[in-house]
């Protein structure tokens, strides 16, 4: 059974972390101040006074953040009742269920989606929001403005206009106007995905921010977007990021295909979010036999230098039916699907994602902010088989979340 300690929704400072262990197996007491970690020393194996906390027995980490989410439809498979189907059901399954939603509606899943995540110790998160179709395509938007501003003391939420190929123009500026960060996509998706690219990447120029496009999300090693995307971004500047999930494609293409395009990606500082929970579930759904793993070319990206991050994606909706808004279990899929170390998995799901998202860096390190996860593990290995829900979460330095479990098993005789 799992209990979450309520928490002031500002969170209080925490001046000191006794008696953590690192991943190292060192145990540290971890002095904070003004939302950033101040120092780190040899615990002293004294207990905590006042706000402090005493973390014997849980691993400290870099607070994990979710570089790809979607919050405006998560939590909706159950209103939905989607069939079970690869990505092409899923958008249909969507598009049907489009003109039912409300803002209030949309706002109050996502809030919900977004404190699953802060439990589990994620406290950033970039979300992509539809714009829909009808008289308000900016429904989604105005609700998750209106979340981020809720949630502001303690998580980060930066959102992505993300719009299909019937959203006219007017429409992405009006969603960057209310607050939008950045502007994304699926080209690969639309009738024209060379001109659809190109007209959303002029969209951002002329309003001097970044995208994050939803790239090649197929099987067909014919469908290279990410290609063109980099050539196009070559020369845009460090204040205009430039982010492509999914990238399945990447992962069927010849080898020779491969280093083209992962030069080009290296070259252009594209930043690339694999997404295994549902890239899992939705490709591969026409090939019974050797099923693809559908996930991009992960290992050959770190290989070369390119930013990588993990992301879960979607949570509990028609484009997946599962997830538990955890990042360790996103990182477990990067070990066991995407052939990634341990290590290289969680800083794939933490330090990776924090830089594709431009956020500050953070950790157990001086001067680094203090986003931390402490979980109940001896190890790193152990927290991410499995997942233990005793965890502790700050913010900046703030205490924002606990959680505790209790289990009693019968004795053996």
């Amino acid at each position: 059974m799992a209990e979450n300690s309520p928490v002031s929704a500002h969170g209080r400072a925490v001046p000191v972390l006794h008696n953590a262990t690192l991943p190292n197996g060192s145990v540290v007491d971890v002095h904070l101040e003004r939302g950033r970690v101040r120092d780190i020393v040899p615990a002293a194996g004294r207990s905590a006074v006042g706000d402090e906390l005493d973390l014997t027995g849980h691993l400290l980490l870099t607070a994990p953040a979710e570089p790809h989410a979607h919050l405006d439809k998560a939590l909706t498979f159950d209103e939905i009742r989607p069939p079970m189907g690869d990505l092409g059901a899923a958008i249909a399954a969507w598009e049907n269920h489009t003109p039912t939603l409300t803002v209030e509606g949309i706002a109050e899943r996502a809030r919900r989606a977004a404190m699953m995540l802060l439990g589990n110790g994620t406290t950033a998160v970039r979300s992509h929001v539809n714009l829909l179709r009808g008289e308000d395509p900016l429904r989604g938007i105005r609700a998750l403005v209106e979340v981020r501003e809720e949630l502001d003391s303690v998580m980060d939420i930066q959102i992505v206009a993300m719009a299909p190929y019937f959203a006219e123009d007017g429409a992405v500026h009006a969603a960057l106007d209310l607050g939008a960060d950045l502007v994304g996509g699926h080209p690969h998706q639309t009738p024209d995905p060379s001109g659809n690219l190109q007209r959303l990447l002029a969209i951002a120029r002329s309003r001097g921010v970044g995208v994050d496009m939803h790239t090649d999300e197929q099987l067909n090693p014919m469908m290279l977007t990410l290609e063109e995307l980099a050539h196009s971004v070559r020369d845009w500047p460090k204040s205009m990021p430039v982010t492509a999930g999914h990238c399945v494609s990447l992962g069927v293409v010849q080898t020779d295909v491969l280093d083209r395009v992962i030069r080009a990606v290296k070259d252009s500082d594209v930043g690339i979010v694999s997404l295994p929970i549902t890239n899992l579930y939705l490709q591969g759904w026409a090939d019974p036999v050797a099923t693809p793993r559908g996930l991009t070319a992960v290992r050959a990206l770190l290989d070369a230098g390119v930013r990588v991050a993990g992301g879960a994606d979607n949570v509990r909706d028609p484009y997946n039916p599962l997830g538990r808004s955890d990042a360790l279990e996103t990182a477990m899929l990067l070990v066991t699907a995407g052939h990634l170390s341990v290590d290289a998995a969680y800083r794939a799901v933490s330090e990776g994602a924090r830089d594709i998202m431009g956020l500050p860096v953070a950790g157990v390190a001086a001067g680094l902010s203090a986003d931390l996860l402490a979980i109940r593990s001896s190890s790193l290995e152990e927290a991410v088989a499995s997942a233990p829900q005793d965890r502790i979460v700050l913010s900046q330095g703030r205490l924002v979340s606990i959680s505790s479990t209790s289990r009693s098993c019968v004795a053996g005789g």
